[in-house]
């Protein structure tokens, strides 16, 4: 008699399968790196950076530290300063925020589309004033905000736009002409983290900027160096944030499968949709019309306050669920403000009760996905 295999656990994002498919060629990069001693802005950072670059289709791309590192870097080589403004959502994680208010920016809230629960645009236009300078869309779950909205706006008031891309790296983004931009190549300023769940992540910290103008990656890359551009002779106030090569070396290996995680996550989203579309009560994610997704997160919203049991539901069968977020920026103790108090951003506040991100993985198998598909099933019936 056969006996079946065991379904292997799952887990939110399985790094460990991911690596054992890249194993040698990971392993290799690692020992080439350390046979070299070429630790910090070595030829694996230059190659990655490049090869990035004509992945995004980007004139620049330059490695930083983290992707929090990035947002700060981007704000201060466009010269925001304390007593500016800048609109971001509160629906985010709180990084997007946290430099904002590290640099003495104000930052200023703006409610989510209940679908994508990505930035609304018409939100954006009701809370500019005169002290406004930017605009921080945050690709959230892994598809793009309405960039062509986001940037007409920005034009017609003089803003820049820096994206926080980073959990859509990859989404294509198609504007009503036809053009099409890879997340993170529209604004002036693009940002990224390659914290290792990202779809794109490294085996530490890391992150990146991209920008297709010459004088911003300038400004860019003299910030990351504690502001300089000749060693020891420094132009403005500027951080230490780069991206360390044993981490180029990894990211240079995923970047090459990048596009086949995408399709896996798709493959995954597409099997949950199928499962759960027609459950009263449960809503699957919605695709934006202008955007593809690659799914950094497959996110339900669960109606009638039944979230927590299904998340319990769910945890007692051995599959883990996540809340992402279940309290919004503007509603954290760190950046509450009268301005916006409980009940200023509806949708946004309404959405954190409902939200729950089920596992999303490129490693998730038939038998995984059968198993949390029946269970969330189980639930409802």
């Amino acid at each position: 008699m056969e006996t079946k295999t065991a379904m292997k656990p799952i887990q939110m994002v399985d790094l460990v399968g991911q690596y054992r498919k890249i194993k040698d060629e990971v392993d290799a990069s690692q020992r080439r790196v350390i046979e070299s001693a070429a630790f910090i802005n070595g030829p694996e950072v230059k190659e990655f950076e490049k090869e990035l670059a004509a992945y995004l289709g980007s004139k620049h791309v330059i490695g930083c530290a983290n992707g929090t590192d990035a947002l700060q870097i981007a704000m201060m080589a466009l010269g925001l300063k304390a007593g500016d403004e800048v609109i971001t959502a509160s629906f985010t994680f709180v990084a997007t925020v946290e430099v904002v208010a590290l640099l003495g920016i104000t930052p200023v809230f703006a409610d989510v589309l209940p679908g994508t629960f990505n930035i609304d645009p018409e939100d954006i236009k009701r809370k500019i004033t005169p002290k406004t300078k930017a605009i921080v869309p945050v690709h959230l779950f892994g598809q793009t905000a309405d960039m062509e909205a986001i940037m007409a706006i920005a034009k017609e008031h003089d803003l820049f736009v820096i994206e926080d891309n980073c959990q859509a790296i990859g989404s294509d983004y198609t504007f009503s002409d036809g053009t099409r931009k890879k997340a993170g190549t529209i604004g002036h300023i693009g940002t990224t983290s390659f914290f290792p769940s990202k779809n794109l992540g490294c085996y530490g910290d890391g992150g990146a900027l991209f920008t297709n103008d010459d004088e911003l990656a300038k400004k860019i890359r003299r910030v990351c160096n504690h502001g300089s551009d000749v060693r020891y002779y420094h132009e403005v106030v500027g951080v230490n944030s780069r991206l360390d090569s044993l981490q180029a070396a990894v990211l240079r290996i995923k970047l090459r499968h990048l596009d086949e995680y995408a399709a896996a996550r798709n493959a995954a989203a597409a099997a949950y949709d199928k499962a759960f579309t027609g459950i009263s009560g449960l809503t699957i994610p919605e695709r934006s019309l202008n955007s593809t997704h690659v799914f950094h997160q497959y996110t339900l919203k669960v109606a009638g306050g039944k979230r927590e049991a299904l998340r319990k539901h769910l945890e007692e069968r051995g599959i883990p669920a996540m809340i992402y977020y279940p309290v919004p920026c503007h509603l954290q103790n760190a950046y509450k403000t009268a301005r916006f108090a409980e009940g200023s951003l509806p949708v946004t506040e309404s959405i954190t009760h409902e939200v729950l991100s089920l596992p999303m993985s490129t490693e998730l198998d038939n038998d995984q996905l059968a198993h949390i598909t029946a269970s969330v099933k189980s639930f409802f019936n």
